[in-house]
């Protein structure tokens, strides 16, 4: 590996989230000069899961924050370098990938796109306040904590009725709030929520407030039509209101209608040399484990690319 002061490396991954450090570590320990660049502390949603219980393989439960340190840690270990930077933007000159930064231009043969989703929020008070402690954006993730409760789910597409008849089987009853007077969501779909008998739809209505002590123990209502405002006690909100895809440096690129990257099965993307890997992705199932799959494959098709460029073969 060259050092860390080198501007030239034949791999950047662009997010230090699980698909973004599966990535680096699976290129650097294949010997590619290998860089991550991310504008925060790294880590993705991964970091404010209060236990990881659902990762194969790892039991008994650990914090995200530890998790995704150790994963971290794991691909500097091997030689990948991990660096704070804003991208400003992204070109590809003469078979090159130029990534512009807050403080410097990087360049690399290969280029993996980890910039993950960032979940739509409600922006209400309490909300910020209370992740992790009652306010979730995964049922799948933190369903189980909230076993044979009474939980709020907020949403009427297809994510918010999915998921609410998935914690129907967890939880003891499963309240619905959506601001309109039907759902968006398919009609098969929504139809399941309907006739479910352990859940309850409020129409025309908003959670205008998410309120507790140290967790979250009831949500305030605000009718839509009339104005009128309720309380209504829970053990947790399951936020489902859309998801908002980190493409913006990425205008170029093809992408579905909700603004998820499309790639084939190799994760590239529809410019040659460029992978997308994790939430950021087109496909029907987002969780840590298929990110980290994703990470690991752009990474092995970014390797036989580079060494398709140099006319090298497999020893």
């Amino acid at each position: 590996m060259e050092n860390s002061e080198t501007n030239e490396y034949e791999l950047i991954v662009i997010g230090a989230g699980p698909a973004g450090l599966a990535a680096a570590q699976y290129s650097a320990r294949a010997n590619l000069r290998t860089l991550i660049l991310d504008q925060g502390l790294g880590g993705g949603q991964v970091a404010n899961i209060f236990n990881l219980e659902n990762y194969p393989g790892v039991f008994p439960p650990v914090q995200g924050h530890q998790w995704i340190s150790t994963m971290k840690n794991q691909a500097e270990s091997f030689g990948a370098i991990i660096k704070q930077a804003i991208v400003s933007s992204i070109d590809k000159i003469d078979g090159h990938f130029a990534v512009k930064t807050n403080s410097t231009e990087y360049t690399s043969l290969a280029l993996i796109v980890a910039t993950g989703a960032e979940h739509r929020s409600l922006g209400v008070a309490g909300e910020k306040e209370f992740s992790g402690r009652g306010v979730s954006y995964c049922a799948t993730c933190d369903g189980p904590f909230f076993r044979n409760k009474e939980v709020v789910v907020v949403g009427g597409g297809d994510s918010a009725c999915d998921e609410a008849s998935y914690l129907s089987t967890l939880c003891s009853h499963v309240t619905v709030v959506h601001r309109k007077s039907q759902f968006r969501a398919q009609k098969a779909v929504a139809q399941r929520v309907l006739s479910n008998p352990k859940i309850s739809v409020k129409f025309n209505s908003s959670v205008t407030q998410i309120m507790g002590d140290t967790k979250v123990s009831s949500v305030e209502l605000t009718d839509t039509v009339t104005g009128e405002k309720s309380t209504l006690q829970t053990s947790a909100v399951f936020i489902f209101v859309g998801m908002i895809p980190q493409v913006s440096l990425f205008s170029n690129l093809k992408t579905d209608e909700a603004g998820y990257i499309i790639t084939g099965e190799d994760m590239e993307t529809s410019i040659p040399g460029l992978y997308a890997a994790g939430d950021v992705r087109s496909k029907t199932f987002r969780q840590i484990v298929t990110a980290c799959s994703d990470g690991a494959i752009a990474a092995n098709s970014a390797l036989n690319y580079i060494r398709l460029l140099r006319n090298e073969e497999y020893k």
